[in-house]
């Protein structure tokens, strides 16, 4: 049998349009998807809960001192998994990122959009938060319906409002449990405790993210995941035949036909219920095949198993599979594209690696003083002027010291020297190094320098001293 795309008798006009717009009267389609039940619902509203408290509880998680994970642009410091990024590491920071997407274009290749359907924060708190309150006051599918082409009578001024509340309340938790992570759990707790009027801009900047997350959630909906997000888009280029995803097994469901009873069944095993449409939060037919709208948030498979339940079919009709495993009954995972991401992917999580082991907490930048040359001192020692930049990495102040490590010489700052660096500071200076003449066996000499605090070793690096030649 030919894929259900290539059949002959497959219309495949919902192509040109949008399920989530009227082709009469170009307005948007409200869609009221009908509430799923069944083991994959319910799998997902355990990972839910499971990814619910990590998000929640992620904030509270401190190492050594600092927050696991923390995102604070305005002053431009990044904590990733306790490893702090400053300025000077931004290139970290950006290498992770990479690693990230490359490993959503992986995971996308070969289980398609698993990460839409179960682990979105958008799909999560829309249809497994969210949703579930509006259920709970609106009634299912049907009754959402009705509501909606209700008066504005007492019933529903009384539970739209008390849905608004609700979603309202539920937007300045999401909205602090995001400024938690750009700021910290700590500096949250002053912003709740103190006056306002002291902590003024981040107050505003949640009452802002409160109206964003509740305009997302009340009316924006299912156009976050098709019109506003790209990814739906990428789907084109990173799926192909072997990607897993939601799909329906045309070869078993074809010809689709209602069920009559008492009559014997030449059709296909679709009886052409449209289950799979009433629950769809993006209001498509998952039966036309994998499309742009489809967040394989696996409530279509729970409503046709169901079904199949009922009449005596087997399950499965809908599932999560390939387009190569249903035509053919061949799948293969590993190709070589898939190959070639997971090599790319490991040569960046191995660079990744090395540039986190080998780190320092201190980067230095010493350099000879433009047009200074060098000077001889009456005991026949040689001496070097030198500027300095002296960059902390770290999270947290320090006091270090600069010393010589080879050869054998002096350094002495010019005037009073400070090196004490806040979190994330910088300090610069000038500095003498003086080397005697055992010690200088060539014009340009090598010369290694380090950072200590505490007795430990911060930084090693090296310049370059000038003599004069013999």
């Amino acid at each position: 049998m030919q894929p259900l795309d290539t059949h002959p008798d497959f219309d495949e006009s919902f192509r040109d349009s949008f399920a989530a717009v009227d082709d009469t009267t170009g307005k948007r389609n409200w869609f009221f998807p009908q509430k799923p039940t069944g083991k994959w619902h319910n799998r997902r509203v355990w990972f839910t809960i499971f990814q619910l408290t990590v998000m929640f509880g992620l904030p509270f998680i401190k190492v050594n001192g600092q927050p696991l994970f923390l995102f604070n642009v305005l002053e431009r410091k990044f904590i990733v998994f306790g490893i702090f990024i400053g300025p000077q590491d931004y290139w970290l920071f950006g290498l992770m990122m990479i690693s990230f997407f490359v490993f959503i274009v992986l995971f996308t290749t070969v289980f398609g959009r698993v990460w839409c359907g179960w682990a979105c924060p958008q799909t999560v708190f829309m249809e497994m938060v969210f949703r579930k309150i509006e259920y709970w006051i609106e009634g299912d599918w049907k009754a959402q319906r009705a509501l909606e082409k209700a008066p504005w009578n007492q019933e529903k001024i009384i539970k739209r409002t008390s849905k608004a509340i609700l979603f309202l309340a539920l937007s300045f938790l999401i909205a602090n449990l995001l400024l938690s992570y750009f700021v910290g759990i700590d500096e949250l707790y002053k912003i709740i405790a103190e006056p306002i009027s002291e902590h003024l801009t981040l107050f505003l900047g949640i009452s802002a993210f409160t109206l964003i997350f509740f305009f997302n959630f009340a009316w924006l909906r299912d156009q976050a995941c098709t019109v506003v997000c790209p990814y739906g888009r990428l789907q084109g280029v990173l799926l192909d035949k072997n990607s897993v995803v939601i799909a329906y097994d045309y070869k078993r469901g074809e010809p689709r036909e209602k069920l009559r009873k008492g009559a014997e069944r030449t059709a296909g095993d679709c009886i052409n219920c449209f289950q799979c449409v009433n629950v769809c939060p993006t209001g498509i037919d998952i039966r036309n095949g994998t499309q742009m709208e489809c967040v394989n948030c696996t409530a279509c498979i729970d409503a046709c198993d169901n079904i199949m339940d009922k009449v005596g079919l087997p399950k499965g009709l809908i599932r999560y599979d390939s387009e190569n495993n249903i035509a053919s009954g061949k799948n293969k995972l590993i190709t070589t594209r898939t190959i070639a991401y997971a090599v790319v992917l490991s040569a960046l999580w191995i660079g990744l690696g090395y540039a986190i082991l080998t780190r320092d907490d201190t980067e230095t930048t010493l350099l000879r003083a433009p047009g200074s040359r060098f000077i001889e001192n009456p005991d026949k020692s040689i001496s070097n002027l030198y500027t300095f930049k002296l960059f902390n990495k770290t999270n947290h102040p320090i006091t270090p010291e600069m010393r010589i490590i080879s050869p054998n010489g002096t350094l002495k700052f010019a005037g009073i020297p400070n090196l004490h660096l806040n979190a994330a500071g910088m300090v610069e200076g000038s500095v003498i190094i003086t080397l005697p003449k055992s010690e200088i066996t060539k014009r340009r000499t090598e010369i290694t320098l380090g950072i200590f605090a505490n007795g430990e070793k911060l930084e090693e690096f090296k310049t370059s001293f000038i003599a004069p030649e013999e």
